[in-house]
């Protein structure tokens, strides 16, 4: 099995969490391995729709995000990927503290990926659940991908802990 390069994995957050949609939504990757993601959002004003509550497009960019970093990290150097589908399911209304997003991977094919994510507060109050089809793009690249480490470790190297 791959081990995901700790380097990598900074480097990626540093680069995607300065990304002007994230920084839009004020958006962050806390944590990156393979298969899994953790993003967060603090709820602020801009968030919120007319009725005080969080708007259900943030839901689906947090949700949207998450389950593609759990898939992302698994792939392949050289590849990536584009949403080509989600569904949402929103269960519990926010309007303040932070949105935490869990991303986890669920299947990998030749293609197209499923992943899903969960939505919480920083309670644990279950807020939304999605699903999300991405598909795998060759020709896809992050941008400043070539500045980045090697995404996976050299088979022998010690395995680290991404903090």
């Amino acid at each position: 099995m791959k081990t995901l390069n700790p380097d990598y994995v900074r480097a990626v957050k540093r680069l995607v969490n300065r990304c002007p949609y994230f920084e839009l939504i004020s958006m962050e990757i806390r944590s990156l391995a393979l298969g899994r993601s953790r993003l967060e959002v603090m709820v602020q004003k801009k968030h919120l729709q007319p009725f005080g509550i969080v708007h259900g497009g943030v839901y689906s960019s947090v949700m949207d995000a998450a389950a593609f970093w759990a898939v992302y990290p698994l792939l392949e150097e050289g590849l990536g990927l584009t949403t080509v589908e989600i569904k949402l399911n929103f269960l519990s209304p926010a309007a303040e503290g932070y949105l935490v997003a869990k991303g986890r991977n669920i299947k990998i094919g030749k293609t197209l990926c499923l992943a899903e994510a969960s939505i919480f507060n920083q309670e644990g109050v279950f807020l939304a659940h999605g699903v999300a089809t991405m598909m795998i793009l060759r020709d896809l690249k992050l941008e400043g991908e070539q500045s980045l480490p090697s995404k996976f470790l050299a088979v022998g190297r010690q395995k680290s802990e991404d903090r």
